[in-house]
């Protein structure tokens, strides 16, 4: 088996011109990173510390912090009773249908949390789906019921992928040793399995938790104050923008905090077998008939919420509607304002992700560490804190840009730009260095051997990130809520629009259409996870 080439370039060498050149594009895309965050501390000093000090004492600000941690554990807590079953079904038993379940506990990634909580809301009422069909009126899901409802229903796959690959992962004769001295199958869960299982529920709820954190969409249509909600209702109607600054700066801290904790609680830790010899084959439980039919009425629940529920609602409302083609134009006019912000911003993320992603693979050093680090703030902070600091740097430092479409595609490419830059690095990682220095070797320069060799190498990882980029940007919410230019009606926010207003009907063509985009996002999860599995 021919080895593996993990060469970097020697950093003792002049350093080539390719090297300061993605540098210097590196820095600049760290510095578009921050500078709007110190502007938007900037902002929030303007106002005196006894001032300051009376804002962050608000009873109102006390209660959001409250909501939003309540949001967060139940959301987390749901979504991992949903996610962890499913897990240990698809990993671990002979279930009948895995392969089916394993694609249908994917699938809810199609279903935004805003959609989803027009789903849920389209429920309720004298005219809604529940009542209309099965003559049942239920009242109007709302609150932090709704709000963890409509959230867990969509990220519990986030989970679910990371419990599912630690569970092929643990070595099973860990649990067989446990059960040879004695243990019960309960003790060998809660003493053996759960805490193997630990990095894998961190690094889920570390994604969801971020998420919930930053979410606008659900909880504003649950009518659920959090501080993403305080925020925006703060700045659009023009009460207290200083006062939505330090909202902002909370939900940031909030964030990095999460951020920290996370990192610090896996400091440390080891899950690896010790000691000499190899794990045992992977064997699988074999479920009686009872828990053959447990089990697939658990996956059959949780589908029916998750992937039924949105079907089923939507599909009500879009066959009231009297006359789909008379809607088509505006559903056109807002897929093509969609568009018009999701491809620029796919092509410069990806543009911005070569430099950063050169510079970690090619030349590490504690500058392209940096680089790499600032390259996730964007994707880090929550969107609407992080459209809010583009704001006030565009209307104080550059108002030329303020309410353009130039600075809306800019803020999509650098908050997903992260997105982009994970596939373009793996790409890198998997090109053999020598090829690169044979080029060199035959007279081509720098710049030739990138455009002429490496890059054609990587082009699938630069697809790959673009395609990442351009269906999250198509379904983005906040960002578009608080940046679009006069006259902007992307799809996300003519649908939240329509469904805050009450109009679930009008709105249901563009859920589906959202719907359907967010759908490549989920057959791209699919295509990379069964490459991954062989």
């Amino acid at each position: 088996m021919a080895a593996t080439e993990t060469r970097t370039f020697n950093p003792g060498r002049r350093m080539p011109a390719v090297r300061i050149v993605f540098s210097v594009l590196g820095l600049l895309i760290g510095g578009l990173m921050l500078l709007p965050l110190v502007w938007l501390v900037m902002r929030a000093f303007q106002a005196d510390l006894p001032t300051v000090w009376s804002m962050l004492t608000r009873p109102r600000t006390l209660q959001m912090l409250l909501n939003t941690l309540a949001l967060v554990v139940c959301t987390l807590a749901l979504a991992t009773a949903m996610a962890l079953p499913l897990a240990w079904l698809v990993s671990r038993t002979n279930l009948r249908w895995r392969r089916l379940v394993n694609v249908l506990a994917v699938i809810p990634l199609a279903t935004p949390g805003y959609v989803m909580a027009y789903a849920l809301i389209g429920l309720s009422g004298n005219f809604g789906f529940m009542n209309q069909v099965f003559g049942v009126t239920i009242p109007r899901l709302e609150g932090l019921f709704g709000a963890t409802l409509a959230l867990s229903l969509y990220t519990f796959p986030y989970i679910y992928l990371n419990l599912r690959a630690a569970f092929a992962g643990l070595d099973q004769s860990l649990e067989e040793a446990a059960r040879a001295l004695g243990a019960t199958p309960r003790e060998v869960f809660v003493r053996v399995t759960l805490p193997h299982l630990m990095p894998a529920l961190m690094a889920g709820w570390l994604v969801v938790g971020l998420y919930v954190i930053g979410d606008f969409g659900a909880v504003a249509l649950m009518r659920y104050e959090v501080f993403s909600y305080a925020i925006y209702i703060q700045y659009s109607a023009a009460f207290d923008r200083i006062y939505a600054a330090w909202l902002a700066l909370i939900l940031i801290a909030i964030a990095l905090s999460v951020v920290w904790w996370e990192s610090r609680l896996r400091e440390g830790a080891s899950y690896a077998r010790t000691g000499s010899g190899t794990g045992t084959q992977r064997r699988r439980v074999a479920l009686p008939a009872a828990g053959q039919a447990l089990g697939l009425t658990f996956v059959g629940l949780v589908v029916l919420a998750s992937i039924g529920l949105p079907l089923a609602v939507l599909s009500f409302w879009m066959m009231r509607l009297d006359d789909l083609p008379a809607i088509l134009p505006a559903l056109l006019r807002a897929f093509s304002q969609s568009l018009s912000a999701a491809v620029p911003a796919a092509v410069l993320a990806a543009a911005m992700a070569l430099p950063v992603a050169v510079l970690a693979v090619r030349y590490p050093s504690p500058l392209s560490t940096l680089i790499n680090r600032l390259a996730f703030v964007g994707y880090a902070v929550p969107a609407l804190a992080f459209a809010l600091a583009f704001v006030f740097f565009s209307l104080n430092g550059a108002r030329f840009l303020y309410q353009t479409h130039l600075l809306l595609v800019l803020v999509y490419a650098l908050s997903f730009l992260a997105l982009a830059l994970g596939p373009i690095r793996s790409a890198l990682y998997q090109v053999r260095p020598s090829l690169e220095e044979s080029a060199r070797s035959l007279g081509h320069g720098p710049v030739s051997v990138f455009a002429r060799v490496t890059l054609p190498t990587i082009r699938p990882g630069v697809v790959a990130g673009m395609v990442l980029v351009f269906v999250i940007a198509m379904k983005e919410l906040p960002i578009a809520f608080l940046l679009a230019p006069t006259g902007f009606r992307p799809l996300a926010i003519t649908m939240f629009s329509r469904t805050s207003e009450g109009m679930l009907m009008d709105a249901a063509p563009y859920a589906a259409a959202i719907m359907v985009f967010s759908a490549l996002f989920v057959g791209f999860v699919l295509r990379h996870d069964r490459k991954a599995g062989g």
